[in-house]
C-alpha cells in the first residue's frame, strides 16, 4: 500500500477477474467468454475501418451503431446508448442514478462488481439474501429503497427470473431507478427491454461479449428512456467523450446485423450446455437450471476446492468463488464441445 495513495484507493477491495494464467496452455471455462470466433462480417468491418480515419476521433454519440440496435429491438435511437463494455456503462449508471445516503438493493449472491462500485462512489447498498435454491426473493424489492440492480439470468448462479417477476418489482419501484443487467439474455431468457416503453424507470445493460463473442472488443449496451439515457450521457462526457473507439464501433454493428451467425453461435453453446448439464448429473453433480453460457455446480461427496485444483493441475481452469453459501460451487463457462468432452473426462479421473 503506497503513502500516495488517496483515502479511496487504500479503502478499495477491487474486483478480481477470472485469473489468466501464461505458464502453459489451459483450456478456460473460467471467464465467460465465447468459445466462437466473431462473425466474419466483424473481422471484416474491423479490418476496413483500419485506414486513414484512425487519425481522427470516432463519432462520440454512436449514431450508426445506436440506429442499428434500436432498429433491432424497436427502439428510438435516443432510447439506446453504448460504453467501453457494460462494466463502464453500469459504473455510469451508479453514478447517475443511486445517491448516498439512500440503499441500493441487490441479490447477496451476485455479480461482484456491483458492492466494489457501491463502495468506489461511497453509495450505501443492502443485499438481499437469495432463497435456498437461490431464487430472488420478489416481495424483498417491494420497500423502500434508493434503487435496484438485478442480474438475469443471474451470475454466478445462471439461473433465470421471470418477465412477470421483474415487472413486479419496476412497478413497486416506479419512483426509483430498476437496472436489469442481461449479461447473459440471449443463452436462454427473455429480455425485458420490451418493457422500456411501458416504465421510464427500467434500464437495460447488455454485453456484446458473451452471446456476440467479442470479449475482446469491449463494447456494452445500454437501453431505457430518453430520460435516462440522457443521465448516462451526461456522466459520460464528464468522464471520457470518446469511450468507444472506431474499430469497435465498426464491429459491433455488424454483430447487431449478422443475426444469422448470432443465433447459429447462440444455438452451439445451448446445445453444449444441455448435455453437459446432463452428463454432470450422471456423475453425481447437482447442476442448477442454466440460461446463461455457464453452469453452476456442486458435488455432494467432493470439495469445491479439490474439483478447482485437480481441474486446474490438469490444464482446465474454472471459477471457484471463496464466499458464503456458495464456497462448494464451481462456475463453469461453456466451450466447444471438444472442450466440454476434456473437462468430462478429468472430471471422471477425480469423481468416478
Amino acid at each position: 500500500m503506497s503513502k500516495f495513495w488517496s483515502k479511496a484507493a487504500k479503502n478499495l477491495v477491487p474486483y478480481v477477474p477470472g485469473e489468466q494464467p501464461k505458464d502453459k496452455k489451459y483450456i478456460k471455462l473460467n471467464t465467460n467468454e465465447s468459445p466462437y470466433p466473431p462473425s466474419p462480417r466483424v473481422i471484416k468491418a474491423i479490418k476496413n475501418a483500419t485506414n486513414s480515419d484512425l487519425r481522427l476521433y470516432p463519432d462520440p454519440e454512436f449514431h450508426e451503431l445506436r440506429e442499428t440496435v434500436a432498429k433491432y429491438y424497436g427502439l428510438t435511437k435516443e432510447e439506446v446508448y453504448a460504453g467501453n463494455g457494460s462494466d463502464e456503462l453500469l459504473a455510469f449508471a451508479f453514478q447517475a442514478f443511486f445517491d448516498p445516503g439512500k440503499k441500493i438493493l441487490f441479490p447477496d449472491i451476485t455479480y461482484s462488481f456491483y458492492p466494489v462500485y457501491c463502495r468506489l462512489y461511497n453509495l450505501d447498498y443492502e443485499t438481499v439474501p437469495l432463497d435456498d435454491e437461490f431464487n430472488v426473493p420478489v416481495n424483498e424489492f417491494l420497500r423502500e429503497n434508493g434503487g435496484i440492480i438485478i442480474s438475469n439470468p443471474k451470475a454466478p448462479t445462471a439461473k433465470y427470473m421471470g418477465i412477470d417477476e421483474i415487472k413486479t418489482i419496476i412497478q413497486y419501484n416506479k419512483d426509483n431507478v430498476v437496472i436489469i443487467d442481461e449479461a447473459y439474455i440471449d443463452f436462454g431468457g427473455e429480455s425485458v427491454v420490451k418493457l422500456i416503453k411501458e416504465y421510464k424507470n427500467l434500464l437495460v445493460i447488455q454485453t456484446m461479449s458473451k452471446s456476440r463473442c467479442l470479449a475482446g472488443l469491449r463494447l456494452g449496451l445500454v437501453m431505457g428512456s430518453s430520460e435516462l439515457i440522457d443521465g448516462i450521457i451526461r456522466i459520460k462526457n464528464s468522464f471520457n467523450s470518446y469511450p468507444v473507439d472506431r474499430l469497435a464501433l465498426a464491429g459491433a454493428v455488424e454483430a447487431i446485423r449478422d443475426e444469422e451467425y448470432f443465433k447459429e453461435t447462440v444455438a452451439k453453446i445451448i446445445n453444449t450446455r444441455e448435455w453437459v448439464a446432463l452428463r454432470l448429473k450422471e456423475m453425481g453433480f447437482e447442476v442448477l437450471d442454466s440460461r446463461a453460457n455457464f453452469l453452476f455446480i456442486s458435488h455432494s461427496k467432493m470439495n469445491a476446492e479439490v474439483i478447482f485444483n485437480h481441474l486446474r493441475e490438469n490444464g482446465i481452469l474454472v471459477r471457484f468463488f471463496k464466499k458464503p453459501r456458495i464456497d462448494n460451487y464451481l462456475r463453469v463457462s461453456i466451450g466447444t464441445d471438444s472442450d466440454m468432452e476434456e473437462f468430462i473426462k478429468v472430471l471422471e479421473m477425480l469423481i468416478l
